[in-house]
């Protein structure tokens, strides 16, 4: 069984040793495994005392399962195969690229697909931004040809990662970044749009650009099971 994290705990352990530059409290945990892997999972889990939420489980555990560590008021989120909140995300065909993450981009597409950004995941969009080079095609850093491919496949995910990024850009300054630390992921976030808008697009993504706005492009995620 391959597991990865993913999230705010993940994106601590890819900070630096002092943390986040927008650091946050990080109460739940959010893995990442392959399709097949349900029964190994949930054994590791309910062995180390996590405790099975029955119910969600029975209805959606062939691609996602939650989990609840009581002792510490935690809950533990395990997406299978794809990453499914406001947009499915393909996060399990890289599992081996990391140690203990996601992949960088497939890290960052999971905060970037969210629809209604809080201000924890605007956090941990510029922490990732600021550590992190924005690169292409060389499989270091965050990886925008990735993105933009996904994106491309996609309109109903380009179409909400282009309100995020527009989102992130107009709320920068209410984070007290000094001006380097602002001007740096203000860059990248420019730079990975540049790359989205490069990537040709599927004849999906333009049937569906078609319909625009006029019909909804997102799924609303299960209510006690939001991303942390």
């Amino acid at each position: 069984m391959v597991a990865r994290l993913l999230g705010g705990a993940a994106i601590h352990l890819q900070a630096p040793p002092g943390g986040p530059l927008l650091a946050h409290p990080v109460k739940d945990i959010d893995l990442a495994t392959r399709r097949g892997a349900r029964t190994a999972v949930t054994d590791v889990l309910l062995a180390a005392g996590y405790v099975a939420d029955q119910m969600f489980n029975a209805l959606h555990g062939a691609r996602r399962l939650l989990f609840y560590d009581q002792a510490n008021s935690r809950k533990l989120d395990v997406f299978i195969g794809d990453f499914s909140m406001c947009h499915q995300i393909p996060i399990a065909d890289r599992l081996d690229r990391e140690r203990l993450t996601v992949p960088l981009a497939e890290l960052l597409l999971t905060k970037l697909q969210i629809v209604k950004l809080t201000e924890r995941d605007q956090r941990d969009i510029y922490s990732l931004l600021y550590h992190h080079p924005v690169t292409n095609g060389d499989g270091s850093g965050i990886e925008a040809d990735f993105i933009a491919q996904v994106c491309a496949r996609d309109w109903g995910l380009w179409r909400t990662t282009r309100a995020t990024i527009e989102h992130c850009q107009a709320n920068l300054g209410l984070y007290g970044l000094d001006g380097k630390a602002a001007e740096v992921i203000e860059e990248r976030l420019t730079a990975l749009w540049s790359r989205i808008e490069k990537e040709p697009k599927s004849s999906r993504w333009r049937l569906r650009s078609r319909v625009g706005d006029r019909m909804r492009w997102y799924d609303e995620p299960e209510e006690n099971a939001e991303h942390a």
